[in-house]
């Protein structure tokens, strides 16, 4: 059978002459743990600023086209009422908005 580590960290071993010389002077136990220094890019701290950057950018987008949308709609918009309004006279001047068909 193979013996395996429970999941989690664990402390490592505490030598029971240490621990009995450190209950009996009332001395504290120090425990250092020399954690190995990880190979490579670290990819999360890398990962977070592309994608707010991707987010920012994809919402300029959005709002870029929206706003083209909007134009679009106020120009038809503008361009049915004036068609449906006909030529416009103040004082003897008549303004034509639109062409008629």
């Amino acid at each position: 059978m193979e013996h395996r580590e429970p999941p989690g960290h664990l402390a490592p071993h505490i030598p029971a002459q240490e621990w009995q010389r450190a209950q009996a002077t009332g001395q504290p136990v120090v425990i250092v743990v020399h954690q190995p220094e990880r190979a490579g890019i670290p990819w999360r701290r890398l990962a977070v600023p592309f994608a707010i950057a991707g987010a920012a950018v994809l919402g300029v987008w959005g709002l870029v086209a929206v706003l083209a949308w909007l134009l679009d709609i106020a120009a038809h918009t503008a361009t049915v009422i004036a068609g449906a309004a006909g030529p416009i006279g103040i004082g003897g001047i008549t303004l034509k908005l639109a062409r008629a068909k």
